[in-house]
């Protein structure tokens, strides 16, 4: 079992920046891929970044250049730095860790970029 903990949401202006941190706890040993997803309003949940074990990222195209995950494996932390935030960015935006045995979401944290 692994718990997560999102932090650093808020509001932002169009242009701005925020990091976002998740923090797992539990059976941490266990988790492969961490992730960040988001959900805006009236829309399905979306991949936005990932981070593997060793280090390999991805990104959905539409903030490549912009958002940068980074993984503490020893604080067992995920960050997501998101810089040049526009208003399409507006979300709630969960963690979610996966492992042979685990697939585990956060409580999600509120990112509002105003124009």
């Amino acid at each position: 079992q692994v718990q997560l903990a999102e932090s650093g949401g808020g509001l932002v202006q169009a242009g701005g920046s925020l990091r976002l941190s998740c923090v797992a706890s539990g059976s941490t040993s266990s988790i492969n891929v961490m992730n960040w997803y988001r959900q805006a309003p009236g829309k399905q949940r979306e991949f936005v970044a990932g981070v593997s074990h060793g280090g390999v990222t991805d990104y959905v195209d539409s903030v490549k250049g912009r958002f940068t995950i980074s993984r503490d494996s020893t604080k067992h932390t995920v960050y997501l730095q998101m810089n040049d935030l526009k208003p399409a960015d507006t979300a709630i935006y969960y963690c979610r860790a996966r492992g042979p045995v685990i697939d585990s979401w956060g409580q999600g944290t509120q990112v509002t970029v105003s124009s």
